[in-house]
């Protein structure tokens, strides 16, 4: 008998009241073969079922087999218990708070000493403006219609994104081949266009001078800096996350970021970016909940022209991140099947 642990994401829809993103380690116990195929196709599930929803499939594990039922895998024996894997409840003082004390997302958004919004907080996925919480798609589903930036970028423009032909292509042969070369099946960074909509959450912590993004996905660090300094020039090491650098225009932070590594992912499917592209972001916090981002892509090698997305994050008051390591019992990789 082998034990295998499973992350699940369960967070709130739109429709159900703001609290803290759930987060649970389901321990699973099975046979040999049958556990690899479970790792192998449910090793890095993730759903966005709120309390409600959770209630009316009757718990996770009813939730868990309903999906291994749905891709028909031979498992023998399984038993599987909840684990609660997050920070006990530990409201931040400085919130401000309703009448029944919960944070008040509707708040302006608070101002540092240096006069300039706060961005500092735990914060959701990024979703198109006005977009619906609620599926993004899972095994043996058919995906949400609309905009799903995480799994499909041009699916956020309505003309798609303009991509040169042999962008095209290479993005075809990706998806062809179930995008099993993507760096996050290999516990590798993601590109920060893609972390800016992970299912995951994100920290940023701002201080004088550097800007801070803690991401849960693989445990990532990114560092903006805001202390005057330029880009290095076009001998800097290539990295994952690139070299970024920001300035304030007004209530807005524009960060301006180069020196990717080639030839990346900006989305699921394959989207490429090479290390000529550059990542120009507006952070702009709304108010107390609401963080938008405007991304813009400018990679003249992989595209005819610049384009633009616009994101908004929710602040996850009053929680944590936790620890995520991708490669610890990582037995999947041996289970990525292409064409």
């Amino acid at each position: 008998m082998q034990t295998s642990y499973l992350r699940l994401e369960l967070s709130n829809s739109i429709d159900d009241p703001p609290c803290p993103q759930r987060r649970f380690l389901t321990r699973m116990n099975g046979t040999g073969k049958a556990m690899g195929d479970i790792r192998g196709k449910l090793g890095r599930l993730s759903t966005d079922m709120g309390p409600k929803a959770l209630a009316r499939h009757g718990g996770t594990l009813l939730f868990l087999s309903k999906r291994i039922a749905q891709i028909g895998l031979p498992v023998l024996a399984i038993a599987a218990q909840a684990l609660w894997a997050q920070w006990p409840s530990y409201p931040a003082a400085d919130a401000p708070r309703t009448a029944d004390g919960k944070a008040s997302l509707s708040a302006p958004a608070p101002i540092g000493a240096d006069g300039h919004p706060n961005l500092s907080g735990v914060w959701d996925r990024g979703m198109a403006p006005g977009a619906r919480g609620g599926s993004q798609g899972g095994f043996g589903t058919q995906p949400t219609p609309g905009p799903r930036p995480f799994q499909n970028l041009p699916s956020m423009l309505p003309e798609g994104l303009p991509f040169l032909p042999w962008a095209v292509e290479l993005r075809r042969q990706r998806l062809a081949d179930n995008s099993k070369d993507h760096p996050d099946a290999h516990c590798l960074p993601l590109h920060p266009m893609q972390l800016h909509s992970h299912p995951q959450p994100r920290k940023i912590i701002q201080t004088p001078g550097l800007v801070l993004i803690v991401y849960e996905a693989n445990g990532g660090l990114r560092q903006i800096f805001t202390d005057g300094r330029t880009l290095p020039n076009n001998d800097a090491e290539p990295w994952w996350y690139g070299y970024s650098i920001g300035t304030w225009d007004g209530d807005t932070l524009v960060v301006e970021t180069t020196g990717f590594k080639e030839i990346g992912w900006l989305d699921e499917e394959g989207t490429p970016v090479t290390s000529a592209g550059k990542l120009i972001e507006r952070f702009r916090r709304l108010n107390y909940g609401t963080l938008e981002i405007e991304a813009t892509v400018d990679d003249p090698k992989t595209f005819t022209k610049p384009w633009t997305v616009k994101l908004n994050q929710r602040l996850m008051p009053d929680t944590e991140l936790i620890e995520f390591v991708c490669l610890e019992n990582n037995r999947s990789l041996s289970h990525l099947v292409g064409n």
